[in-house]
């Protein structure tokens, strides 16, 4: 595969249309230079996109934004607030929706 195909850049300013999709499942994302960072895929991590924004802040931002995207972000937020509730009350809060016990609400497959 050549460089091109491996290697794209895209600046973060108004675009009028999107110019693609990623899934963010399985990415990470890397600061590249003060106002520039990368997404790349473990299935892949030689194919990264360069971002490149206006500003560092602006640059944050968007790598906080898309470190919290992920599904696998989310389940692991929904995990530890579920244990802190059940610390705090004895009760596992989703026991009432009875879906408790789904793999997808443990921890490695484990009960949390």
């Amino acid at each position: 595969m050549d460089d091109k195909r491996r290697y794209h850049t895209v600046k973060l300013k108004q675009v009028p249309k999107p110019v693609g999709a990623l899934l963010l499942e399985h990415c990470r994302v890397t600061q590249e230079e003060p106002s520039g960072f990368s997404i790349s895929f473990l299935e892949d991590p030689e194919r990264k996109y360069h971002f490149e924004c206006c500003s560092e802040e602006q640059c944050q931002e968007w790598m906080t934004a898309l470190r919290r995207a992920s599904y696998e972000f989310m389940r692991r937020s929904l995990i530890f607030y579920r244990n802190e509730i059940q610390k705090m009350t004895g009760k596992d809060p989703l026991e009432q929706f009875g879906i408790s016990e789904e793999a997808r609400f443990q921890l490695s497959g484990l009960k949390a």
